[in-house]
């Protein structure tokens, strides 16, 4: 049988409490009392069980994460900053794949609850009032990352999406290039559509460009609906000398398109992505794109999470950083 919590007190000489204080790294005993306790629990192999020590601290060291998208490139960027910072704490990850649109988060919040998470990260999807209202009864901390809340207490940390895609269009128009199209995601979609269309338009509005003029395609943030976007902006606007894909994906799906329909890229078609994925690096031509920090954004959002558990203190809503990075697949306009 394992060992217990009482065999490693019983071969250390002490009490099961003096052991659970040892363990959970708090205050109230000699340096000889704690060598006792490692060492009597290296001696027995005793694993803390999480559930045990949640009686003890109210906690079981594990937080939730919520992506739309496990697998896409974009979350895993995220989860690897948040892992790292919960891996520092001493806390473990659940991932739970809400699908698109958000079809499983209900089940997600309910199975989450059930494991007694000591919080929780939602990525790129929208709060909604039922999830807003069941987090707010479940009564843990909540942090969104790459999306935005519009209730006080819940943070978030996010790049300013409107700012980045008026920095993206402002680029291709100081490159020379006066035709400039979109490939968006929905332009329904509130937390990085609607925001990255309406900078678009802002930057050809302020430089004196109609926006009536500059097509706007739904690529739907991925690389088959960028390749389908893409073959239609073409055929739509064919005049066009620049475009901007409100993800990389899209805009590589865009390059592919080109290829294959006889345009070069940067030489007739300049593109430029948005978040500056790995895979940017590794398509040809490399990509340039506006680069989001990912995993940083990941690492911050879960350092918030973790400051809320431990000590309880709200925490505010960040805006990062972002900036265009130059590679391979814009060229001037003189």
């Amino acid at each position: 049988m394992s060992a217990t919590i009482k065999d490693v007190a019983k071969l250390a000489g002490v009490s099961v409490a003096t052991v659970s204080r040892v363990l959970n790294d708090l205050p109230g005993y000699s340096e000889e009392t704690r060598a006792k306790v490692l060492n009597a629990v290296t001696e027995l192999g005793y694993q803390p069980n999480a559930i045990a020590r949640g009686l003890v601290n109210k906690r079981t060291q594990t937080i939730g994460v919520l992506f739309p998208s496990v697998s896409s490139a974009f979350s895993s960027e995220i989860l690897h900053g948040i892992e790292e910072a919960a891996q520092e704490h001493g806390y473990s990850v659940v991932v739970c794949n809400t699908a698109e649109d958000g079809k499983r988060t209900m089940k997600y919040l309910q199975v989450l609850r059930e494991k007694q998470v000591d919080g929780i990260i939602l990525s790129s999807g929208v709060l909604k009032e039922e999830y807003y209202e069941t987090l707010r009864k479940m009564g843990i901390p909540v942090v969104l990352v790459a999306s935005k809340s519009e209730y006080a207490d819940i943070p978030y940390v996010k790049v300013d999406d409107h700012q980045a895609a008026y920095d993206a269009c402002t680029y291709l128009i100081r490159q020379g290039h006066r035709r400039i199209g979109m490939i968006s995601g929905p332009a329904h979609d509130v937390i990085a559509g609607e925001p990255r269309i309406a900078g678009f338009r802002a930057a050809l509005a302020d430089h004196g460009l109609p926006v009536d003029e500059a097509p706007v395609l739904d690529g739907r943030f991925s690389f088959a609906g960028g390749c389908k976007a893409a073959e239609e902006l073409l055929r739509q606007a064919p005049e066009v000398t620049a475009v901007f894909a409100a993800g990389d994906e899209m805009a590589i799906g865009v390059i592919s398109t080109a290829l294959r329909l006889g345009v070069a890229v940067p030489a007739q078609l300049s593109v430029i992505g948005y978040d500056n994925l790995k895979l940017a690096e590794m398509s040809y031509p490399p990509l340039t794109t506006v680069a989001q920090p990912l995993a940083g954004m990941g690492r911050l959002a879960a350092s918030k999470l973790l400051t809320r558990i431990e000590t309880g203190q709200p925490e505010a809503s960040e805006f990062v950083p972002h900036q265009v990075v130059e590679r391979g697949t814009v060229s001037r306009r003189e």
